[in-house]
């Protein structure tokens, strides 16, 4: 990582507050070139507290671009941070609203050309897109990193259309201990205190509304891009990783928006920056990469970007199966469409006699984090037992002349027979060495309830036999000869996904199901390549205190005389952190998910956060705990949530609440 010092221009940085229609002030933190002439603005706009909580990585990248001519801004949504207002949920009607309110202020001050663009990760990235599709005039470029299109589907709460256990219940768990947490009176003064109570008045855990909304109903559709991709008027560079649950978004984009203003990056990476170099790399110079499309788009100069491919992906090649990796062995290939001429679909047949799939419950453990962030413990590790708990069904690939590479969504039929209402099936596409080592390489799952459309549930009549299919994540990735592809097809995948009341699995019958592979042809494209990371000089966090306990990142826990399976998953993200401006923060998380083996009704979580936020200078001293847990019985999800919040010792919030909600096709 090279860390530039040196600039075309010096900049300077303030915080403002940036007023809506309604009076509402957002907080905001401004770097901008020092100059007489206005220059375009860049925003990140999202709740995760730019005063703490995104500071460091604030400091990457908003100094970088306003050192190179632009005015770039991190705003928090409204009821986060130092903020004012109320917390919605996430992308409601309101912070979207908000947002168009904030591009339009941007492009009236005097120091703005006008032209805005829209930039972020995750939440900010979604935000960017739903932004643009109410295609505010000055709103000209955009550039979502790891985000979703679809907030049903493509997002943190369910997969196939199951329920998520692991992502919905941490990131609402997480969303709580976010939005408890009170304004910074370094930045607001006297009235934190105030904001702070009015605002925990009007917390409700986050989990009762994703859990109420089952199926893909309007709740989801607001917001989500594919109601209307056409809607999108802003230039769109969609970047995302083959280790992020999000990517099949830059697939989607790259297919439906037109060629002339999209542009669609997918390499190895986790759900990060691809600058920041965590695992799994390369990293690339992605600062400069998209310097280049605020150039063209914001500056009116011709860079070269809109003459790259379309889809610039990175292919993968076969490699050991680990829970890390410094960089993966692949290269760089370009399409100039999508989907692609260079792409057949290749369909495999499956053969053998009908096998039944009863898999236990805690098949799955070995999955690997939902969202991974780059940690050592993140990606799955060998594949074996999975596929012990799973149908597998093997095809060699042939020694030569070269390797067999797919790219994009493999597509599973499978003919099946249930004689119970519910369940569900996944399947995991894996590259199996001669050594016999299992390295996962995607996967997908199906709700059975939702084969005839994810707007509904519908029961499996009773002992039929259907065929169902359903696309896996997309991915890049070349299988080596003499290795084996391997389709391995379960009946549970905890804690993934929330097993069904009565999952008893299902008979697969190999005549009349298949896999589908797309199937690319190898092209050389030594043209695409990248500059070498760079960002601007860090903010300077120290750790002084460092972990008293350090604990493993992923534990697996069994039971052997209850047959029950306990994962506790870490880390807490950071210890003790001391920010340069004298703020001290400590957090400490902790997720566990329990199931015994042949029980689906076993199945709970419990998710525990503690914050405290310490300013020694003004004598401030807060902190928040929480505790959220999800459990279920045969007709409902049982849900437990509280929240204590206290100033020094005294207790000023403290609340519980408990929720049961029908499981309908959860």
């Amino acid at each position: 990582m090279h860390i530039r010092t040196e600039f075309p221009h010096r900049t300077r940085r303030e915080d403002v507050r940036i007023p809506l229609s309604d009076g509402t002030l957002l907080y905001a933190r401004l770097w901008r070139p020092v100059t007489d002439e206005p220059v375009p603005a860049l925003l990140e706009y999202a709740p995760h507290r730019l005063t703490d909580g995104t500071a460091p990585r604030d400091w990457q990248r908003h100094p970088w671009y306003a050192g190179h001519g632009y005015a770039s801004v991190r705003v928090d949504v409204r009821g986060y941070g130092c903020s004012e207002g109320l917390p919605g949920d996430p992308y409601d009607a309101t912070e979207v609203a908000d947002g168009v309110e904030v591009v339009g202020w941007l492009a009236r001050q005097p120091w703005c050309t006008g032209k805005v663009g829209m930039f972020g990760i995750a939440w900010g990235g979604c935000a960017a897109l739903q932004i643009a599709a109410l295609a505010p005039e000055p709103l000209k470029a955009v550039v979502t990193v790891c985000s979703s299109d679809d907030r049903y589907d493509n997002d943190v709460h369910y997969l196939g259309g199951s329920v998520l256990a692991v992502d919905t219940h941490a990131w609402a768990a997480t969303l709580l201990a976010l939005v408890a947490r009170p304004p910074d009176p370094a930045f607001i003064g006297e009235k934190w205190r105030e904001m702070w109570l009015e605002r925990l008045e009007s917390v409700r855990p986050f989990i009762h509304t994703w859990l109420a909304h089952q199926t893909r109903d309007a709740y989801w559709e607001q917001g989500s891009v594919p109601e209307d991709y056409g809607a999108i008027g802003a230039a769109v560079l969609a970047v995302g990783g083959w280790h992020d649950p999000h990517r099949d978004t830059v697939l989607r984009l790259v297919e439906h928006l037109p060629t002339d203003r999209v542009r669609g990056l997918i390499g190895p990476w986790s759900h990060q920056y691809p600058d920041r170099g965590l695992s799994p790399g390369p990293a690339i110079g992605f600062l400069q990469e998209t310097l280049r499309w605020w150039d063209q788009h914001l500056k009116g100069e011709e860079t070269g970007v809109m003459k790259e491919p379309p889809l610039r992906s990175w292919i993968g090649q076969s490699h050991p199966p680990a829970t890390a990796y410094a960089e993966l062995p692949g290269r760089w290939v370009g399409d100039p469409a999508w989907p692609s001429p260079h792409i057949t679909p290749v369909a495999y047949a499956l053969s053998g006699a009908p096998v039944r799939v009863r898999s236990p419950q805690h098949t799955g453990l070995d999955a690997g984090r939902f969202v991974p962030f780059g940690g050592a413990a993140d990606l799955p590790p060998d594949q074996r037992a999975e596929d012990a708990h799973s149908a597998a069904f093997d095809f060699p690939v042939p020694e030569g002349p070269g390797p067999l590479e797919i790219l994009g969504r493999p597509v599973v039929t499978l003919r099946l027979r249930m004689d119970v209402p519910f369940g569900q099936a996944i399947a995991r596409l894996c590259d199996v060495a001669p050594d016999g080592s299992s390295t996962l390489v995607t996967r997908g799952a199906l709700n059975l309830s939702s084969r005839h459309g994810r707007d509904r549930a519908d029961a499996w009549p009773l002992g039929a036999t259907q065929d169902v299919t359903f696309a896996l994540s997309g991915i890049g990735h070349a299988f080596s000869p003499g290795h084996r592809v391997r389709l391995a097809v379960s009946s549970a995948y905890w804690p993934w996904i929330w097993p069904q009341a009565d999952s008893v699995g299902f008979t697969l019958d190999p005549a009349g199901s298949s896999l589908q592979l797309p199937v690319r042809e190898h092209t050389s494209d030594d043209t695409i390549a990248f500059a070498d990371p760079e960002q601007s000089k860090p903010l300077g966090v120290s750790f002084p205190a460092p972990l008293d306990e350090p604990r493993p990142e992923r534990l697996v826990v069994r039971d052997v005389a209850k047959g029950e399976w306990r994962l506790e998953v870490g880390p807490r993200p950071g210890g003790t952190r001391v920010h340069p401006d004298g703020l001290e923060c400590v957090e400490d998380a902790r997720e566990t998910y329990v199931i015994e083996s042949d029980d689906p009704l076993s199945a709970r979580t419990c998710s525990t956060w503690h914050v405290q936020l310490h300013r020694p200078e003004l004598g401030w001293d807060v902190s928040v705990d929480t505790r959220s847990e999800i459990s279920c019985d045969a007709a409902d999800f049982v849900m437990a949530d509280e929240v204590v919040c206290r100033e020094g010792d005294e207790v000023v919030f403290h609340r519980t609440w408990h929720h049961r909600l029908p499981r309908t096709a959860g």
